[in-house]
């Protein structure tokens, strides 16, 4: 399953956004133009359809973190998905007195055919029914729980090499599924270890191809505590390192490589060109490709501002989504018309889309 369509109201950068998606899409915008907020508009139905919607908005910090600044005080907030141009799936806020958040509109349809209306008459009778989405509830969500699961499978990845390395720093109380690598190495651990040692050994390959000297990779317990262990060629025998001491590149490309391998819903990928040299930038919109292929594909959407990552002539313009910044807030564009028309002749994204957009280039 992926999403084809997602349509935003008021939510934070984005007054309005009605845009498409394809399997893999690439959102190229300067900084503070809202890249991490169109992401978190993915998250955000992850973390109602795992926690609640109460401690998805408590989260973020309230109903006007999340409104955009152009938006009327009292404004609702919209989220709306199409998945597999098969499902609709419609989320509506807004504050109510006495309740910090309150379902103003919540809507099922599949094939067009109504399966939820809310809020319903039993609904405007007892506003409290309204502090929870019917996609939360298993009493509820029987004839759509399928839209439960898939919201719960998406994963956000934004790596932070000194999360990874340090987590305890980062958060005391333990994290499960963190965009950052607080938990990285112990998700690693804590896989079977037929599957872990299986996609150990191909992450190793992989990493040989842009770390020649790497000689090994590996995961073990010290003090029960899991650690991410390498060695390299040119170290005395048995010689090893862990991701306390590996550099940040090393630890991007293996969370980038176990994350791909990974069974499950939509990847969310910020920058991932960070940290990593320009050549092995290159490589990656063909590593996603690779994972969004096919019906079991898993769907990969990426924010970006890499013209090495765009300069992949395997691009297409309908994959490329631009972030442009306004008076009111940011918009979500396809590439134009021109640009669509390079592209067609064999320009890179990076030629094409890059200078209609303003931003400091890599």
């Amino acid at each position: 399953m992926h999403v084809t369509r997602v349509q935003l109201t008021n939510w934070k950068n984005f007054p309005h956004a009605d845009v498409r998606l394809q399997q893999r899409t690439f959102f190229p915008g300067s900084n503070a133009v809202g890249k991490s907020s169109l992401l978190d508009a993915f998250c955000f139905l992850h973390d109602v359809a795992d926690h609640g919607v109460t401690h998805a908005v408590q989260r973020r910090g309230g109903l006007t973190q999340l409104r955009s600044l152009s938006a009327p005080r009292d404004a609702a907030i919209r989220l709306a998905v199409t998945i597999d141009d098969t499902w609709d799936y419609e989320l509506e806020l807004a504050a109510g007195k006495g309740f910090p958040v309150l379902v103003s509109r919540e809507c099922v349809r599949k094939n067009g055919t109504v399966l939820l209306d809310r809020p319903d008459a039993a609904g405007a009778q007892d506003r409290q029914r309204r502090t929870q989405t019917a996609l939360e509830q298993v009493s509820a969500n029987q004839d759509f729980r399928i839209l439960a699961t898939f919201f719960k499978s998406i994963v956000h990845r934004r790596i932070l090499p000194q999360a990874v390395r340090d987590p305890h720093s980062f958060s005391p109380v333990p994290v499960t599924n963190d965009p950052f690598g607080r938990d990285f190495v112990r998700q690693i651990w804590q896989t079977p270890r037929r599957t872990r040692e299986a996609r150990l050994r191909r992450i190793e390959k992989a990493l040989q191809t842009a770390i020649p000297t790497l000689s090994g990779l590996s995961i073990a317990l010290d003090a029960g505590q899991p650690h991410l262990l390498v060695s390299f060629q040119h170290w005395r025998p048995g010689a090893m390192q862990d991701e306390r001491s590996m550099s940040d590149g090393t630890l991007r490309l293996t969370a980038l490589f176990w994350t791909l391998l990974e069974k499950g819903g939509p990847i969310l990928w910020e920058e991932p060109e960070l940290s990593l040299h320009e050549d092995i930038v290159c490589q990656l919109p063909g590593l996603f490709a690779m994972v969004s292929r096919g019906r079991q594909g898993r769907q990969v959407l990426v924010t970006t501002h890499s013209y090495a990552l765009l300069s992949d002539p395997g691009i297409q313009p309908e994959e490329v989504l631009k972030l442009i910044p306004g008076q009111n807030g940011t918009s979500i564009l396809p590439v134009s018309e021109d640009a669509a028309r390079l592209m067609q002749h064999w320009k890179s994204a990076a030629v094409a889309v890059l200078p209609e957009i303003s931003l400091n280039m890599d």
